[in-house]
């Protein structure tokens, strides 16, 4: 049964998988696919954003309170899912959105799908190897020190680090999950798909690949070489942000969003 069923803000099912999800506001459909963790319903983006939008944000199998089935252990895994949503979600087209992680996902779903994408959103997207095999590309968020990681992940890392101390013990939960899922559908090789950047040139669809100015995780010169890639991609930069524009800078970031997704095809 190719049927999908999401209770208020709760719970989407599509196939045999249940998704936690997240649904906010009304308008243009648009599937957003998290980063390096789930969505926090409180984020202030999310309310910006559905004021111009429908926004669907599930969590990833793993991340979250979403159950993970015991074969999926892949990015692919993921890809498939998600193109199962696409084909069950009631529109005939939806705009993407990917963060970071999910932007790796958004990418590899436009590339095989994108006649049911009207419009995609990557946001400091991992996915592809841009320099030679000796230089990283992408900070390793599992081997770095936590201080390192959180000086590089953000534009103000004072105010927006993460204070383990503040965090209840379901978010403390949560955010083990979340690192461990990462890990499993990333680590080999980290963080990209060794022939995406070959098949870049199939997304057919107006793309933004908009990043935060100050991403030390990956930079906005890797940002401008994927943005390359994508033909008649737009790209732009977000300042005081940094990998993750959406909760540092939140109203410039639906600012520079939702002009996009409006905009005449």
């Amino acid at each position: 049964m190719n049927d999908i069923e999401a209770s208020v803000g709760e719970r989407l099912s599509v196939e045999d998988i249940e998704l936690e999800v997240i649904r906010r506001g009304q308008g243009r459909p648009v599937l957003l696919l998290h980063g390096l963790h789930n969505v926090d319903p409180r984020a202030r983006f999310l309310d910006l954003l559905g004021r111009r939008a429908e926004i669907i944000a599930p969590s990833h199998p793993g991340f979250g309170h979403s159950a993970r089935p015991p074969d999926f252990d892949s990015v692919y895994d993921l890809v498939r899912l998600y193109l199962d949503v696409l084909e069950a979600l009631p529109y005939e087209r939806v705009s993407l959105v990917g963060l970071s992680f999910g932007g790796w996902l958004a990418a590899e779903i436009a590339v095989a799908c994108s006649y049911r994408i009207d419009r995609l959103v990557l946001v400091d997207a991992f996915g592809i190897k841009v320099s030679d095999r000796e230089t990283p590309d992408i900070l390793d968020v599992f081997n770095t020190s936590p201080q390192e990681v959180e000086r590089n992940r953000w534009h103000d890392p004072e105010k927006w680090a993460l204070d383990f101390n503040a965090l209840s013990d379901d978010e403390i939960v949560v955010h083990a999950r979340n690192r461990d899922a990462l890990c499993l559908y990333g680590w080999q090789p980290y963080m990209y798909n060794p022939r995406l950047k070959r098949w870049l040139r199939r997304i057919r669809r107006p793309t933004l690949v908009l990043w935060g100015a100050s991403d030390g995780i990956v930079t906005p010169a890797y940002g401008r070489a994927y943005s390359a890639l994508i033909p008649g991609s737009c790209f732009d930069v977000i300042a005081e942000a940094g990998h993750h524009p959406e909760i540092e800078q939140p109203e410039a970031f639906v600012e520079r969003v939702a002009a996009f997704l409006a905009q005449e095809s």
